[in-house]
């Protein structure tokens, strides 16, 4: 019987089938099994395509098109039914959405057969602009690692100290360095450089905690060495390189995220993760590549080896924070948020094989809570609200906004899970910063016609050039700032109302008001590609911006105050984005215009702060232990400020400062009978016509 069931030794092993996918206009290709997800193809050749929702079907920015035929160069004939039947996934989305017939979900999509595969031009955000450049700041230069140079004693047969040991003595005796520790990768190197110095040499030596320690040793005479300030962001990574004997920057650099292509949002990598034992190795691997194709990048550009960089600090929000150190993300996943760790870190730099020099550290700033991190620390550090007399309002603004609010007596903190809207995610016409995405808009009140900018072309749409110049990058879509502003005009020019419903009755004005199934649209661009802006565009800003707000609120609450004196929007999307603007949609509290300001990238000022001064990482680690987290899911009035922040610009909060400069639309009367604050006659509201 046995010899019955065993098994032929001449049958061939049974081989996988596999078919050929070619990404196009990258040219990437590559061999995968049936059945696999076009995603996930995409993923193992570094293909980007936007998803969202973490590969759910949910989204729909990761729509592919098959282009059919015979590609004779690729050896390829693709078809359509070379990928599996259209799924109930698909369906459910088309049902709720739009997907046109000759696209997929490449989600849900999965490969049965060699195939070419088309990102289409509206959906393809791999050309953004990373805004996010050195900050003019002038940083006292106290470094933590400095160099030594000194004479060292030649050996002697009547005092038989090791060459280590005389190095030791002469750091002792010339810079007072008592109790030296020294790096172990030193060893074997020490007798070779100070022979090839003749005695003379230059030590590198890091100090942390009132603990030195050799790290670093040069025969002869040097003069030069190098530092790192890196600002890890979930859609962008931003690196400066400084010299660290003058303390100016002298190259930076920025990259768009490649974990993008795992999920848009922080949760959504998370969840990767969580769906995908092992997928933490993944991303870890994803962004530390990224950051040392950058630090090739800036080192290329300043003319000088990595290898003489001796320090680099990194920020990072906490799931950033985390993927970078290796770190599973799982637990920040959901309540209570918890960290694996908090506090800073200072190690040596070869533990993340980065390739610098040898004996390089790396310091990572502390995290202040579960969703408050290391960025968000750098922010404060930079933009030092603990040292104003003023209550001062600081936010980081991304896909999860980070909030600071305090004076020299107390100061408090929060985030807010905004989302990827204000960077185009989740909005029909929405993208990136990139060229051809609009990035200014003005409606004209009357005609309802509007003007628009783009990224790249410096007229306006209403100059007479602007169709010449326009013709390179084309209007591709609608960036961030874009979007603030054409909701803030629409909301003016009486688009929209304040609770965000575009009215129907526009219609008989404008023919860019369009009937858009049970809602309406506004057309904001007539072109090769028409861009709207639909109800559901408008509700996606309206839960992003009530989020942010809310947790203002929360904070303000905390500290018993009802109006703030200065307010800085940093990060390179707060930082584009015009204060009245931001006011006008209620995205943040009244205030002051003329003390309103865009700081830029504070994190990675705050970073560059961090290298090139000592004294500031102990500033930020006493600070944290001071800051007060607040957890907006836990506060009972989260819910009752969100709700007041969907309205435009809010509900019930006044602002004064705004309606002196824009002439703001009518409030409705509320339950109370009263608008603006005075009492107003009931009216029998007509029909909804949206």
């Amino acid at each position: 019987m046995s010899e019955i069931l065993a098994a032929d030794p001449t049958t061939e092993p049974e081989v996988e089938e596999e078919a050929l996918v070619l990404f196009m206009p990258s040219g990437r290709r590559g061999n995968f099994p049936v059945g696999t997800p076009v995603l996930d193809a995409a993923r193992s050749l570094g293909v980007y395509i936007e998803s969202v929702c973490g590969g759910r079907g949910i989204c729909g920015r990761c729509q592919v098109v098959v282009a059919e035929g015979r590609f004779a160069k690729h050896g390829i004939t693709s078809s359509a039914d070379h990928l599996a039947a259209f799924t109930d996934t698909e369906a459910r989305y088309r049902a709720k959405r739009v997907l046109a017939d000759d696209r997929r979900l490449s989600c849900s999509a999965k490969v049965t057969g060699d195939i070419v595969i088309d990102i289409p031009q509206d959906v393809q955000t791999q050309r953004q602009v990373v805004r996010k450049r050195a900050e003019n700041r002038r940083i006292e230069r106290d470094p933590a690692i400095r160099l030594h140079y000194v004479q060292v004693e030649e050996p002697d047969m009547e005092q038989p100290l090791g060459d280590l040991d005389r190095l030791l003595a002469a750091l002792k005796r010339e810079w007072q360095l008592d109790h030296l520790q020294v790096d172990t990768w030193l060893y074997p190197q020490i007798q070779g450089i100070l022979r090839k110095g003749h005695w003379e040499a230059t030590a590198a030596v890091h100090t942390r905690d009132g603990i030195s320690t050799l790290i670093g040793l040069w025969p002869g005479f040097h003069d030069q060495f190098y530092g790192l300030a890196f600002d890890i962001g979930s859609t962008t990574i931003a690196c400066h390189l400084s010299d660290m004997m003058s303390g100016r920057t002298i190259a930076s650099s920025g990259t768009s995220n490649p974990q993008i292509r795992f999920g848009e949002d922080l949760m959504s990598r998370v969840s990767y993760v969580m769906m995908n034992p092992g997928g933490e190795k993944q991303l870890t691997k994803t962004v530390r590549d990224a950051v040392r194709t950058l630090i090739e990048k800036v080192c290329t550009d300043a003319a000088i080896n990595r290898h003489d960089i001796l320090d680099s600090v990194f920020v990072g929000n906490p799931v950033m924070h985390h993927l970078f150190l290796g770190i599973d993300p799982t637990e920040l996943g959901g309540a209570p948020f918890a960290l694996a760790v908090s506090g800073a870190l200072d190690f040596p730099a070869r533990e993340l094989d980065l390739d610098l020099h040898p004996g390089a550290r790396t310091y990572v700033l502390p995290c202040i809570a579960g969703h408050v991190g290391a960025d968000a620390a750098a922010v404060t550090l930079a933009e030092a609200p603990h040292k104003e007399d003023d209550y001062t309002l600081v936010v980081d603004v991304g896909t999860n906004a980070e909030i600071m609010l305090g004076n020299k007596q107390r100061v408090v903190a929060a985030s807010s899970p905004t989302g990827p809207a204000f960077e185009g995610a989740e909005i029909s016409c929405g993208q990136r910063a990139a060229p051809g995405a609009i990035e200014r808009v003005r409606i004209d009140p009357v005609t309802l016609e509007p003007r628009i900018k783009v990224v790249g072309v410096d007229e306006w749409s209403d100059d007479p050039s602007f169709a010449r110049h326009v013709e390179a990058v084309g209007v591709t879509g609608v960036c961030g700032s874009g979007i603030i502003e054409v909701l803030g005009e629409m909301f003016l020019a009486g688009l929209i109302d304040e609770d965000g419903v575009l009215q129907g009755a526009m219609a008989e004005k404008s023919d860019r008001v369009i009937s858009d199934g049970r809602t309406f649209s506004y057309i904001l661009w007539r072109g090769r590609v028409e861009l709207k802006i639909t109800q559901t565009d408008i509700r996606s800003i309206q839960l992003a911006k009530a989020a942010l707000y809310a947790g203002v609120k929360l904070l303000m609450d905390k500290l018993a105050i009802t109006q703030i004196r200065k307010i800085k929007l940093a990060g390179a999307f707060g930082s584009y984005i015009d204060p009245k603007y931001a006011i006008l949609i209620g995205l943040i509290p009244d205030c002051d215009l003329a003390k309103v300001s865009g700081v830029g990238n504070a994190a990675g000022t705050g970073a560059r702060m961090a290298l090139l001064n000592r004294g500031h990482r102990l500033e930020i680690e006493n600070l944290v232990r001071r800051i007060e987290k607040i957890e907006t899911a836990l506060e009972p009035k989260f819910q009752e400020h969100f709700v007041n922040a969907m309205a435009f610009p809010n509900k019930v909060d006044d602002f004064p400062n705004l309606a002196q400069a824009v002439e703001l639309p009518a409030r409705k009367p509320s339950a109370s009978g009263e608008a603006d604050g005075r009492p107003v006659r009931r009216r029998r509201r007509s029909r909804p016509t949206a």
